[in-house]
C-alpha cells in the first residue's frame, strides 16, 4: 500500500524550490558574464516569439491560403483516381491472384 504524502516531503520540495529561486535571484542581480549571456539569450527568445506571433497574425491567412488545396476531390484539387487508370476495378481478361499455402 502506498503511504500518503506527509508534510515533511512537501516541506522539502518547498524548501528546495525556495532555495533555487533565491540563488537564481542572487545570480540575476550579480553583474556576471554568465548572467549577462543568459539575459541576452532570454531577451532574444522572447523577442523571437513575439515577432513570430505578430508575423503569423499579419501573414497567417496568406500562408494558409497558399497551402490549402481548393476544389473537390480527395485532397482538395486532387482527383480521386488518375484518368488513365481504372482504380481498383479489374479488367475481364485479368486473372485474379489467389493466395496458396
Amino acid at each position: 500500500m502506498e503511504e500518503p504524502w506527509d508534510f515533511e516531503f512537501l516541506s522539502r520540495i518547498a524548501d528546495s524550490c525556495l532555495s533555487f529561486l533565491t540563488e537564481f535571484v542572487d545570480d540575476w542581480l550579480a553583474n556576471d558574464m554568465r548572467v549577462s549571456i543568459f539575459k541576452i539569450l532570454l531577451s532574444w527568445l522572447i523577442f523571437s516569439l513575439i515577432a513570430i506571433h505578430f508575423a503569423w497574425k499579419v501573414y497567417g491567412n496568406t500562408v494558409n491560403d497558399m497551402y490549402y488545396r481548393q476544389g473537390t476531390g480527395q485532397n482538395g484539387g486532387t482527383p480521386d483516381t488518375a484518368p488513365h487508370l481504372r482504380g481498383w476495378e479489374s479488367k475481364a481478361r485479368d486473372t485474379l491472384k489467389t493466395h496458396r499455402d
